[in-house]
């Protein structure tokens, strides 16, 4: 596919990475000249120096003959204009990234008639996967498929777990229909077979239905209880998305932002929600707001480095869940077993919402790409697929397929009925298929084929 890029940022980078592959034609606009080298340098991609918004630079990138378009500059303005003018030059898909809430909710409703098929908001999303991590306090991050009849959770095994040392024979006979898919195990994904045993330390990827999942979460940590309280250190956009999904959950929130207009202004929308001005990152101001007394604490600054210092400070202090935003995924490795546990990228989850979109353009003659999630430090992919005939993969006995390595065919949606495959079951045209594998590249359910 053609693929053109507007805008070399945090989220264009990661696009430019993951979309570089053989099959991918990428150009990118960027204003930056130096941005712009460092990308070409390290990507196999070309690129132009200009405006994404320009015309003439459209027209120079050759959109009119484009697969897809992606605008995601850092001002929407741009973003939504750029891809209005793609469209009418004649790109058959365009995505614009949109922050400004003003802008993403009322522009839905005629979205396609300006000729953007898909808008984006990462704060947006960023709070929508920090709520649901608050709601279930004992997993690390979850996500859903199936129109979420399937979930696949990240726990992490504790030296007292009941999962210390089992192998996973012995998992499956114990807690039923639920399947581990994937291990973490310090720098090293697994994809794991029935051999392969769950060591303290381990963080866990656990496939199976809603209903299943939520009582084998409660069955091995059923002491921890849920969180009424949230301590949220920035007043940014993601915040103000944030509250509005935690007032759902009926929390007592309360917000320590530096910037006394910010705070101001945060205070005037939420009258209900205690915001502090002062400096989150400082221990004593932490201390004086009585950081022992919150359940969640969420370090949402736009630094990095102070979002992980104050979280580690949370983790010492003993609160329940810790939650923290890092931009520079290069950030993670260093801090690397500190006793961070939840984090949130926000550029990485909307990369991974346009790489699901693209991917299910790529070949959607024998199946189309449902969802796509990154897993154990983006090492692995879960990806949800649905079978049509014309697929080879259909009526062969999962233990005679010849599969790909790193591979998993982790759970089967047929009608109503939730399967978790044994090596007799077989695939059928309108099967739900999730998939956990360690390559990246695939865009059909024929590609787990050798």
């Amino acid at each position: 596919m053609k693929i053109v890029i507007a805008g070399g940022g945090k989220v264009g980078s990661v696009l430019c990475t993951e979309l570089a592959t053989e099959e991918n034609d990428i150009i990118l606009i960027e204003k930056n000249e130096k941005r712009l080298d460092q990308l070409i340098n390290s990507n196999d991609i070309s690129g132009i120096a200009g405006n994404g918004a320009s015309y003439g630079i459209q027209e120079e990138a050759g959109v009119k003959n484009c697969d897809i378009f992606i605008a995601v500059t850092p001002a929407d303005e741009v973003n939504l204009m750029a891809c209005i003018l793609a469209k009418k030059l004649g790109a058959k898909y365009t995505i614009a990234r949109v922050r400004n809430p003003e802008y993403s909710n009322h522009f839905e409703p005629f979205r396609e008639s300006l000729g953007v098929n898909l808008m984006i908001n990462p704060e947006l999303e960023s709070a929508r996967s920090i709520a649901r991590i608050i709601k279930f306090p004992t997993i690390l991050s979850i996500q859903a498929f199936a129109k979420n009849k399937v979930e696949l959770i990240e726990v992490e095994v504790r030296p007292d777990s009941p999962l210390d040392n089992l192998s996973l024979f012995d998992f499956r006979t114990r807690y039923g229909e639920i399947l581990v898919c994937a291990i973490r195990r310090k720098e090293e994904t697994l994809i794991p077979t029935g051999k392969d045993h769950i060591h303290a330390g381990d963080h866990v990827f656990v496939l199976g239905s809603k209903q299943t999942i939520r009582k084998f979460y409660r069955t091995i940590l059923p002491r921890t209880k849920e969180v009424h309280s949230a301590l949220i250190i920035g007043g940014g956009r993601l915040t103000y998305y944030l509250i509005d999904y935690l007032k759902e959950y009926r929390m007592s929130i309360k917000v320590i932002e530096l910037n006394r207009s910010v705070a101001e202004e945060l205070s005037a929308v939420y009258p209900d929600v205690e915001v502090i001005l002062g400096d989150g990152t400082d221990q004593d101001v932490l201390q004086q707001e009585g950081i022992n007394n919150y359940n969640a604490f969420v370090s949402l600054t736009g630094v990095d480095e102070e979002n992980i210092i104050a979280s580690l400070y949370a983790a010492r202090q003993d609160v329940d869940k810790v939650i923290t935003k890092v931009n520079r995924e290069i950030l993670l490795k260093i801090f690397d077993g500190l006793g961070m546990e939840s984090i949130i990228t926000p550029k990485r989850v909307i990369a991974n919402t346009i790489l699901h979109f693209v991917r299910s353009l790529g070949n959607n003659a024998v199946s189309d790409v449902e969802a796509l999630y990154r897993l154990a430090d983006n090492q692995a992919e879960a990806i949800q697929f649905k079978v049509k005939a014309t697929s080879r993969v259909i009526g062969i006995p999962l233990q005679t397929m010849k599969t790909k390595k790193n591979l998993l065919v982790g759970y089967i949606v047929r009608d109503r009925k939730l399967i978790i495959p044994s090596g007799q079951d077989v695939i059928k045209a309108d099967d739900q298929v999730i998939i956990i594998t360690k390559d990246k590249y695939f865009d059909d359910i024929d590609d787990i084929l050798k």
